[in-house]
Order: structure tokens, then sequence, then C-alpha cells
């Protein structure tokens, strides 16, 4: 009798937590795909000329998503990928000269990519994102700042969208553009500045 009633309050236990975990799996699966508009994308650098000021450049292509969870601010799967014969200083000879083999060589490398597995949360709405950059053959550490700045539905489409503002920077020499860096003609240091919108699919 004492052997039957072992076995019945263990049957019950694996079945009480067997329904526990499958009712608490919801809760660690909200996360959804976010796309980002490419109408609301502002992709930009800025980089030192001579010591004199810096110049501010933007890619006009680009795409990108990620997956995330509102609930929790768990973020993950993240990628973007830049066209960058999309590069514009506005100015067309500086242009092609930053296009070219000296600077994004687009000809031969036509897309750069990040893309990091998750975030850390770092305050109520602020992330590090440390990943990975592919630029010009090459891959190096790339970590972003982010804030999250509003999730809700768009009061022009109706359909949810987030807000997101992030920054960066690197070292172009780090992926062997260094042209112009031994004589400080331009510099090393490249400013990312980020803002999007994404929607949620």
């Amino acid at each position: 009798m004492t052997a039957s009633r072992s076995s019945l309050r263990r049957a019950l236990c694996s079945s009480l937590c067997a329904g526990l975990l499958f009712t608490a799996l919801p809760a660690f699966a909200q996360s959804a795909r976010y796309e980002i508009d490419p109408d609301h994308l502002t992709l930009a650098f800025l980089v030192e000329h001579i010591g004199y000021a810096k110049v501010l450049g933007q890619f006009r292509k680009a795409s990108g998503s990620y997956s995330f969870d509102e609930a929790s601010g768990q973020l993950g799967a993240v990628r973007i990928e830049v066209e960058t014969d999309s590069a514009t200083t506005q100015h067309n000879g500086r242009d092609r000269h930053v296009r070219g083999a000296d600077f994004l060589n687009a000809s031969t490398f036509p897309r750069m990519v990040f893309t990091a597995t998750g975030g850390k949360r770092t305050g109520e709405r602020q992330y590090e994102i440390a990943g990975e950059l592919e630029l010009l053959g090459r891959k190096q550490p790339l970590t972003l700042t982010a804030t999250w700045n509003k999730s809700a539905p768009s009061p022009i489409t109706k359909v949810h969208t987030m807000g997101v503002s992030a920054r960066g920077s690197l070292k172009r020499s780090a992926f062997g553009m260094d042209y112009g860096v031994a004589n400080g003609w331009v510099g090393d240091e490249v400013q990312l500045l980020i803002e999007f919108e994404a929607i949620r699919r």
C-alpha cells in the first residue's frame, strides 16, 4: 500500500510539473520578428577631415531585422545589411572616392553586414549590443549602444512599430581601410549614428 501511494504521489507530481511547465512556456516565447522600415531609416557616419571638421555621410540603402520580446526586453538575431555603393556625402567627387578602392571598394564588396546574437540591457530602455561587422572581407567586433524609444501602433499605418536610436564607432584601419590615416588627412575613427523605425511582423 505504501509503495502504491508513493507511486501515485510521484505520478501526480510529474503530471503537475508537466502542466506547470507547459503553462509557463508561452511566457518565454513572446519574441516577435521586427523588420526595419527602409523609409524610416537613417544610417549616418562622421569622419574627421584633416582636423578641421567632420564630414557627415549617409548610406541610403540598408535593410535589417531582429527579434524582440517587449515584455521581457529580450533581444536576439540582429542582422543589418548595408549597400556600400549607396554611400553619399552630398559631394559627387568625394562620393566616388568613398565608394572606390581607397575606402569602401563597393564594386568588390557591395555589402557590409552587422550581426549580433543578442543584447545586454543596461537601463530601462538602454541596451549594449556586442556584435560583429563584416566590411571589406574582414570581420571585427562592433558594439552599439541603443535606446528603445517607443513601441506602439503607428497613428499613420496602424501597424505596431518600434523606434530605436543607436550609436557606435569603429576604426577604419581595423578593416584594412587605411587611406589618409598616416598623414592625418582622414580620421581613422568613424562614428556611427543610426535612427530607425521597425515594423512588427
